[in-house]
């Protein structure tokens, strides 16, 4: 069955039909990233001070969908409220996670199966009222099935952290083709408003509403994320060595990690090698750089010549239609189909630059949902008219110069979890996330 992208056309019964169904999707990619792949020592094991043992994670995803499907939905009384401060991210940080009383790897995997046992038989008398904000068009189904899918990326980051064997196979399915050497460099933006953000969508987070419009310069955007062979022609030109190019800060995290090149990768015998889930490989000349810090992103646009684009430049490229007049959902249009974006986990890799070409957006850009999180310049802010919903920790508490947007999705988001709307953020310092860039630069700017 296809993602569940828009709720238009349905009704109740068939909205819940496929709300069940996504339900045992996104738990078969959970427990395919867990308990089916990994020893219960490895599970409670923590691979880096930066994650979570999976094991927590694990338990975490049925918490959460216990306290917002069974108890704030259905009006069911809670059943294992002596956990809910174990799995409160915001009470416990990551590092400290592997010292609490969690649940063992089975009592857990027990734990979120009878929790969604529960919560499809509880579904059926949840009236998805229109006058409701929390269960209208369903959305806090859709926020608990896109949680478990979050989750599921930061369980593939933990996964590429981890040492030893690979766990996970890699799937099935064509390799894209290489890229249309007549995709051009870079493609102009016209001058001009556009709308920014949704106010219909009846699944998006408090943080991408509303919608407003936006009236930017003109400027241009790359065609493509960077590849590996451009940011190793940075690093080969010595741009890890030339505090020109970078931000002081971020020269100042350079110097004291002793930061060389992206995250996992090594030089040997001449050549650059990566390590991708356990396997070490040649690092290949065509894909999208991914492991890249915001701090590193700028650094290679201002070697570049460019910079990175701001959100809202990023997001009209994606979602604005010139001669229609209005904004997408997707860069092709306002429904998801299979085939123009890798996005998924159907590959633990970017796929080459150009290689979904029927997912371009109107102005001809490539690749702007899937394969990697694209850096912004733009700190992560309200939208005008933001309101906290249904709890600030969301979005609201990291409002700040503090954190970085992303945009776009990576390989291993799932459709549900990302459209030309969404935003995802973090510390400029983070590069452990699969995150690259495209430049952008301003069009009164000579070439």
């Amino acid at each position: 069955m296809a993602p569940l992208t828009t709720t238009d056309g349905l009704d109740e019964h068939g909205l819940k039909e496929l709300i069940a169904a996504e339900l045992d999707a996104v738990r078969d990619r959970s427990l395919g990233l867990t308990t089916e792949v990994l020893d219960a020592a490895e599970l409670t094991a923590q691979v880096s001070p930066l994650m979570s043992p999976l094991v927590w994670d694990l338990a975490h995803i049925g918490n959460y969908e216990e306290l917002w499907l069974l108890r704030a939905a259905a009006g069911v009384e809670p059943m294992r409220p002596e956990i809910d401060s174990l799995y409160d991210a915001f009470e416990h940080p990551r590092a400290e996670r592997p010292s609490l009383p969690l649940l063992p790897p089975e009592e857990a995997r027990a734990y979120v199966a009878t929790v969604r046992a529960r919560v499809l038989d509880s579904l059926p008398k949840v009236r998805l009222r229109e006058d409701d904000p929390l269960t209208a068009g369903g959305f806090v189904y859709g926020m608990v099935v896109q949680h478990e899918h979050q989750h599921d990326e930061t369980m593939l980051a933990t996964h590429q952290l981890r040492k030893g064997a690979p766990a996970l196979l890699e799937p099935d399915g064509p390799v894209p083709p290489v890229r249309d050497p007549a995709i051009p460099p870079e493609v102009l933006i016209e001058a001009g408003p556009f709308e920014m953000g949704t106010s219909d969508d009846p699944w998006a987070y408090d943080n991408e509403r509303s919608a407003h419009i936006v009236d930017l310069p003109a400027y241009y955007i790359d065609t493509t994320p960077v590849t590996n062979h451009a940011y190793i022609a940075f690093i080969e030109a010595g741009g890890y060595d030339d505090a020109r190019w970078w931000h002081p800060q971020g020269w100042e995290w350079r110097s004291a990690k002793g930061r060389r090149a992206p995250g996992f990768w090594t030089r040997e015998d001449g050549q650059w090698l990566r390590r991708r889930f356990g396997r070490v490989e040649p690092v290949p000349p065509d894909e999208p750089v991914q492991h890249v810090s915001w701090y590193e992103a700028d650094a290679y646009a201002r070697w570049a010549g460019k910079r990175l684009p701001t959100e809202a430049e990023w997001e009209k490229a994606a979602r604005w239609d010139p001669d229609a007049q209005r904004s997408r959902r997707f860069p092709w249009g306002d429904f998801y189909e299979e085939g123009r974006a890798n996005l998924g986990q159907r590959r633990l890799r970017p796929a080459p630059v150009g290689s979904f070409p029927r997912g371009v957006s109107a102005y001809g850009v490539h690749q702007m949902l899937g394969d990697v999180w694209e850096w912004t310049s733009s700190d992560f802010a309200a939208y005008p008219g933001f309101r906290a919903f249904p709890y600030r920790e969301y979005s609201e508490v990291f409002f700040g110069p503090e954190y970085k947007v992303l945009r776009g999705g990576s390989w291993a988001t799932h459709p549900l979890a990302v459209r030309g709307t969404f935003r995802n953020w973090d510390y400029p310092i983070r590069r452990q996330i699969f995150t690259g860039l495209r430049c952008a630069r301003d069009a009164t700017e000579a070439r």
